[in-house]
């Protein structure tokens, strides 16, 4: 699984010209899916996001955590994260999982996370086009992968 956090002051998705969901100060996830993905990778995933400490304490030290700050969680997912981009000028998928499997991993990530922080978990809508809106806090991305 692969997983790219932004920390957000806002973050909204739209598809089809419709709002879906939005969140305040938070971290929205985009999510790839491997092929070698299973609920081994989707475990230490979500561990390893909980309780991550990435927003700033009164100090201007990354000592806080989403749950510290009352934040919210918005995921989407995203299989353009599991492009090979190695060889040639257009991207290749192999990597990526395939629906149903990436679908039903993608919900029980976003159902494990919620259950594990205790805070709200919103999500995109799988397999749409969508447009991501967001105000990117600091700015701050992490890269998370776990193979």
């Amino acid at each position: 699984m692969r997983a790219l956090l932004q920390r957000v002051r806002e973050a909204s998705v739209e598809a089809g010209g419709a709002p879906l969901a939005s969140i305040g100060r938070g971290i929205l996830i985009l999510l790839g899916v491997t092929t070698t993905d299973s609920d081994v990778q989707l475990e230490a995933l979500v561990k390893k996001i909980s309780g991550l400490r990435i927003f700033d304490d009164p100090q201007g030290k990354t000592n806080l955590s989403c749950e510290e700050i009352g934040g919210e969680y918005l995921v989407v997912s995203q299989f353009t994260l599991c492009a090979d981009l190695s060889k040639g000028k257009r991207p290749g998928f192999d990597l990526a999982m395939r629906p149903p499997g990436s679908e039903q991993l993608y919900r029980r990530f976003c159902e494990r996370l919620a259950s594990l922080t205790g805070r709200p978990v919103k999500t995109g809508q799988f397999g749409a086009s969508m447009v991501v809106a967001l105000q990117n806090e600091g700015p701050a991305t992490y890269w998370l992968e776990m193979p």
